[in-house]
């Protein structure tokens, strides 16, 4: 991995509130992600199920965590499974994990071989009564490929039908959505790494340059500083395109004039930033897109200061609108009659700002979090209100991550990183 080695204290305490979670005699095991076939012998790049790296640090294909708190014997209550490496798999495709290093990374001291995984796993069975099967239940979830996770449940319900299943997501969607001080610490980094590709970008972009120039000059900025890249697939969207609130083509000439909406983060250890950013082609904006800006802005500004402890995330979006509905007001874009005659279900602010504000971040782009559940201190998300007008051929979306405090206000992590137009003009022209 590019990413320095994370202390396994880390890993440990996560095992241990999972653990502290599951019923009375019972097993959770977690499986690794399949590495994607493309087509002939190609492959996408492995990127680790983020639950058993969660629970284990073990960043590595065809890896099995399994915990049984209850176990009869002390070695048995924390248990790692990884490929067997060997010299022609080290000459092949490089370094895996030894039992040993696995410990240093893990905190996990038994570890076997894979190809023992049935084995144990029957044996534990025996002095089991409940299973925790990993489904994924994300909000946003849409899973049409079948994964590892899933054939090992199909498998497992097949050959032990007589035992009770519970679900590992309730507890993880907990566990995850409040952060550990060293996670907010790999949040930083990665906030710390997009900051640094912004700043390049801020000295490189001027009229005619393509989208995806800009996109190369990102890459190469997080890469660089031992990111494996973005967090999620950047959006980088001159002029029109920025209406468009998933873009990501990133083949367009960006216009003298126009604005170019970054929607662009790096990720650093399997931990997602997630920032946007709009900025004028030219170096300046136009009194419009100045206005339009500080309006957004002002939003989330404002929307910053509600995420506190016990705020429930659908009437903060509710708030939110109300802030918004001022501003597009502000701005001529609706009027009053508009907000008297509109649908509740659909309110006026939504013709130009049609989606959410905020999203739990950690080591998803779209985090685990109970959205019913009342906000807690250190979960971390989102701030991103936004205000899109086609018939003006520009959008305009300003984002940053924040921390929930015990009090006051949420800790920003993009502090740092340029946003008041001023600045941004400045650095642009210096």
């Amino acid at each position: 991995m590019k990413y320095h080695q994370i202390n396994s204290v880390l890993f440990v305490k996560n095992r241990r509130k999972f653990m502290a979670e599951m019923k009375p005699n019972s097993v959770a095991v977690f499986n690794s992600n399949d590495i994607y076939p493309v087509s002939a012998d190609s492959t996408l790049p492995f990127a680790q199920h983020r639950d058993i790296f969660y629970l284990s640090g073990v960043d590595q294909e065809e890896s099995v965590l399994l915990l049984f708190p209850d176990a009869p014997y002390e070695h048995q209550r924390e248990m790692l499974f990884l490929r067997e490496t060997n010299e022609h798999i080290a000459v092949w495709e490089g370094e895996k994990l030894t039992k040993e290093r696995a410990f240093q990374v893990s905190g996990i001291r038994t570890v076997y071989w894979l190809q023992d995984f049935h084995k144990i796993l029957n044996e534990m069975m025996t002095y089991a009564e409940t299973m925790y099967i990993n489904t994924n239940e994300h909000y946003r979830a849409t899973v049409e490929t079948e994964t590892r996770e899933a054939r090992f449940v199909k498998w497992w319900k097949e050959r032990y039908p007589a035992h009770n299943v519970a679900k590992s997501n309730p507890i993880l969607q907990r566990l995850r959505s409040v952060k550990e001080s060293e996670e907010i610490d790999l949040i930083q980094h990665a906030c710390d790494i997009t900051e640094k590709g912004f700043r390049r970008l801020l000295g490189f972009v001027k009229p005619n340059v393509t989208e995806y120039e800009i996109e190369a000059e990102l890459a190469h900025e997080f890469i660089r500083n031992r990111s494996k890249g973005f967090a999620y697939t950047p959006i980088i969207a001159s002029g029109n395109n920025a209406n468009v609130l998933h873009y990501i083509e990133n083949n367009q000439q960006c216009k003298d004039g126009d604005l170019i909406l970054l929607d662009v983060a790096a990720e650093y250890a399997n931990y997602s930033s997630d920032m946007t950013r709009t900025i004028p082609v030219s170096g300046r904006f136009t009194d419009r897109q100045k206005a339009v800006y500080n309006a957004v802005l002002r939003v989330k500004n404002e929307a910053t200061k509600m995420l506190t402890p016990g705020t429930l995330w659908k009437q903060y979006h509710v708030e939110v609108g109300k802030i918004m509905t001022s501003e597009l007001l502000g701005l001529g874009l609706i009027d009053k009659a508009d907000v008297q005659n509109e649908n509740p279900e659909w309110p006026a602010y939504k013709k130009y700002f049609m989606h959410g504000t905020s999203h739990h971040l950690g080591l998803d782009t779209h985090d685990y979090g109970l959205l019913h559940e009342p906000m807690k201190a250190n979960m971390v998300f989102t701030v991103e209100p936004g205000i899109y007008i086609p018939a003006e051929k520009f959008g305009i979306r300003l984002e940053d991550n924040v921390v929930v405090q015990e009090k006051g206000e949420p800790f920003n992590l993009m502090r740092n990183i340029p946003i008041e137009v001023d600045e941004i003009e400045s650095l642009m022209n210096s």
